[in-house]
């Protein structure tokens, strides 16, 4: 027990010292921030939910108590409630009974775990609360978020070229209007990020309790779509309801652009140089990042055409002739 308090703590406190990084201002201080939830995912996995609880708890505490509230409240809902839920969810499972053997004898029950897809539902939910509760720090009013947005972007502008001119005006403007949207893109994939790096660091220990999946089978489920398509129209409703729909249609995309990886892994399995397509398309939209829309439209075109389902089913082989 005092072990498994001490990992708690462990944890705890360099989730702590990683998001209480940015304080410093450094450039390495930034990755340490997006990774702050990496400790408390490794604990929830390798010991359970309740020592990722016991150390995010400590370490809000610990940070509210040297930098005050906000920083206690922020810890909280972006890196310990996250790390503890999807924690929770990659280890969660319930029993389900096999087909039973020729020999009539009972069969071993097998466990069906939380599915992929399900779980990236729940990053691209928590990417969105995180989101949504950085900019209601800014305002509680559409004019209110982006005016202050637009000031802080005009006052950084200013301080690395202070003869800025009117054109540097319009692209604040076009800034504004996407930086929510990209904070939630950033939020989901450090989050998807995260949560992988901590089930490899486990699996490797042999700490992880459920058998890797295959990822190549990950989708969304169905109502993901007509969840998306409304999201989709109520972003042209503007004001904070439009800010809200934006955000939220951002991290649905990035859930069917981490899909479509899916269905690109499954439909060039018989593809010559495979490793090396592969290598060259994650490479494409690390470096440049605009290539992921075709992600999402792969991702989205399987979630309506069915694409890995066809292609799997054409690879069978014919069945026999009946005699």
């Amino acid at each position: 027990m005092m072990a498994f308090g001490l990992i708690a703590l462990i944890a705890g406190a360099a989730s702590a010292l990683m998001f209480a990084s940015i304080i410093s201002g450094a450039l390495i201080s930034l990755v340490l921030f997006y990774l702050a939830p990496l400790p408390l995912m490794v604990a929830a996995i390798g010991w359970g939910p309740l020592c990722a609880s016991l150390g995010g708890i400590a370490a809000a505490i610990g940070l509210g108590a040297l930098f005050g509230l906000p920083y206690c409240i922020a810890f909280a809902v972006t890196v310990a409630l996250p790390a503890w839920w999807l924690g929770h969810l990659v280890l969660l499972g319930r029993q389900v009974e096999s087909a039973a053997p020729a020999t009539g004898t009972s069969a071993a029950p097998d466990i069906e775990w939380y599915p992929v897809g399900r779980i990236l539902l729940w990053i691209a939910g928590f990417a969105t609360l995180t989101t949504m509760a950085a900019l209601l720090t800014l305002g509680t009013d559409a004019e209110t978020i982006t005016g202050t947005l637009r000031r802080g972007l005009m006052r950084l502008l200013r301080a690395t070229d202070p003869q800025t001119s009117g054109e540097a005006s319009q692209f604040v403007d076009a800034m504004v209007r996407i930086a929510p949207a990209a904070a939630t893109i950033a939020a989901t994939m450090t989050l998807t990020l995260n949560l992988w790096l901590s089930a490899k660091v486990t699996a490797t220990s042999g700490r992880l309790r459920r058998p890797w999946p295959d990822l190549k089978t990950t989708e969304l489920p169905q109502m993901t779509l007509v969840v998306l398509c409304i999201s989709l129209a109520f972003c042209f409703t503007g004001g904070l309801l439009g800010i809200v729909a934006q955000i939220a249609t951002a991290a649905l995309m990035m859930s069917y652009a981490l899909a479509g990886f899916a269905v690109l892994h499954t439909l060039t399995l018989a593809l010559n140089g495979r490793t090396f397509w592969l290598g060259s398309t994650y490479a494409a939209v690390v470096v440049f990042g605009w290539p992921v829309v075709a992600m999402v439209i792969l991702g989205l075109a399987d979630a309506v055409f069915g694409l890995r389902e066809r292609y799997l089913r054409s690879r069978q082989p014919p069945p026999l002739p009946t005699p």
